[in-house]
């Protein structure tokens, strides 16, 4: 199992480049930035590509309802030549709040929407659209699938899938079945919160109130409830090294191909964890 990092806050710029520096001094394999209502992933991804050699770069996930595939594919292609080819696109349709109450686009079937857009995408990057990049190799596509539905377009049309929030419970019984019914050696790229910390009950306590409020999205909802679970911060992984590398394992052995570290905590606890994943991958 590869183990990357997951990039969710918004420093600027220098100090990300710092950042994935120091995560391939770690050994990690790969970094993907989000969407949020700040920096954009993808010129964030050509700006630390170009200053940082060989480590792959990714977006988890950026949003399909506000940018036409048209102009996605261009922007991704453009973007994966510039840096070397080290570019995956993560997609996603988001989520109703975002895409209705921020955006004021409808929601309304996100399932075909994605399907449509996916199509699309990879007309795009073959030359058969409008976008027309001779020689350009197109970046793998992963989209961000929890359900069924969602799954089975993975394995259909795209390179794999990221998740979140998803336990290694929830990797082996529920996304490895759909997703590897249609597909064949999908990617299957699980994005984790992880904390070393000798104070665990605070790390979960923390991530509660800052990211509580997504344990109502409904397809988290159906994914906690599926777990057995009430809020997103049940998920995190928090403990000491030995614990915290039991939990990593356990997601590669429920079949995930990539694991991206979402580090939280203090300062203190996030470089505890960086230093982990560093020392698990040079013992596999």
């Amino acid at each position: 199992m590869r183990i990357g990092l997951y990039a969710g806050d918004q420093s600027d710029i220098e100090t990300r480049i710092e950042q994935v520096r120091a995560v391939a001094e770690h050994g990690l394999a790969s970094v993907f930035f989000n969407q949020v209502f700040a920096w954009d992933p993808l010129v964030v991804a050509a700006l630390v590509g170009a200053a940082v050699p060989e480590i792959e770069l990714g977006t988890a996930v950026v949003q399909t309802y506000p940018r036409h595939p048209i102009s996605l594919a261009a922007q991704a292609l453009t973007v994966s030549a510039a840096i070397g080819n080290r570019f995956t696109l993560g997609v996603g349709p988001s989520h109703k709040p975002f895409v209705e109450g921020v955006y004021g686009m409808s929601f309304d079937r996100p399932a075909q929407h994605t399907r449509e857009y996916l199509t699309a995408l990879r007309t795009e990057f073959s030359g058969a659209g409008h976008v027309q990049l001779p020689g350009v190799q197109p970046p793998p596509v992963l989209l961000s699938a929890l359900g069924p539905v969602m799954l089975r377009i993975a394995g259909e049309l795209a390179d794999g899938t990221v998740t979140v929030w998803a336990t290694p419970a929830t990797i082996s019984d529920h996304i490895r079945p759909h997703i590897d019914a249609v597909a064949k050696d999908p990617r299957v790229v699980a994005s984790v919160m992880l904390s070393v910390t000798n104070r665990p009950d605070d790390v979960r306590r923390e991530i509660a109130e800052t990211f509580g409020f997504a344990s109502d999205f409904a397809s988290y909802r159906t994914l906690l409830d599926r777990q057995g679970q009430r809020n997103v911060a049940e998920t995190v992984v928090a403990g000491d090294e030995e614990a915290v590398a039991a939990a990593v394992r356990a997601y590669a052995d429920a079949g995930a191909t990539d694991l991206l570290v979402s580090l939280v905590g203090d300062a203190t606890e996030k470089a505890r964890t960086l230093r982990l994943a560093g020392e698990l991958v040079r013992s596999q």
